[in-house]
């Protein structure tokens, strides 16, 4: 039986009573430790209130009634405030993050950038495919001297600048930039049918016909 489990089931020996003092400094100490930036965060947490719990019903014995009711409000309120400082860090972490420059400092054509985002979806990196093909769009109006060459322009800078020129596509290519942003930034997955949609919005700036 786990020692949430043996809490819950009512055969816990009454806990330790740590003063707030001594529970801020645990709690510091714990979220200090590199693992809780891992991607598997919560299964993280939820293991480090187990022990947490677990320590504290092992550790007393003999202690009055309220005591236990203590110790399991504090129980309480530490994970109350890991759950507040975990939200806190991750919105102060994406507000704080500016996307990057849209084009790499890669010496590439836009023909090479939609050759690769094509294989890319091909070979099922609906992602990949997504993230080169907004490049390969920008790269080609580049070329044609269409949109001015910024090396650190992100990709709303670029749909600014493309929209002025493709007034019709002014939906599209802001739209573009917002699935290269979460994809690229956000850590979001991109469909086939996304990254096809910024191939198509490519082939239509490039005056060609778009393929069904």
């Amino acid at each position: 039986m786990t020692p949430l489990a043996a809490l819950l089931a009512g055969s816990l020996e009454p806990p330790l009573d740590p003063s707030g003092d001594e529970a801020r400094r645990s709690l510091r100490r714990e979220l200090a430790d590199p693992k809780y930036y891992d991607t598997d965060l919560l299964q993280r947490l939820r293991d480090w209130l187990e022990r947490t719990v677990g320590r504290t019903i092992e550790g007393v014995s003999g202690s009055r009634p309220l005591s236990a009711l203590l110790a399991i409000l504090v129980a309480m309120a530490l994970v109350a405030a890991v759950i507040l400082i975990v939200s806190r860090a991750r919105r102060t972490a994406r507000a704080g993050r500016r996307p990057a420059a849209a084009l790499t400092d890669e010496m590439i054509t836009a023909a090479e950038l939609r050759a690769r985002a094509e294989a890319a979806l091909a070979a099922g990196d609906s992602s990949a495919a997504l993230v080169d093909a907004f490049r390969a769009l920008a790269v080609r109006q580049v070329e044609r001297h269409r949109i001015e060459d910024v090396p650190q322009a992100t990709a709303h800078e670029l749909a600014r600048a493309l929209a002025a020129e493709f007034p019709a596509h002014a939906g599209a290519v802001h739209h573009g930039a917002d699935l290269f942003d979460q994809t690229l930034y956000g850590e979001r997955e991109a469909t086939p049918g996304q990254a096809r949609e910024l191939l198509d919005l490519d082939d239509a700036l490039a005056g060609r016909a778009v393929r069904r």
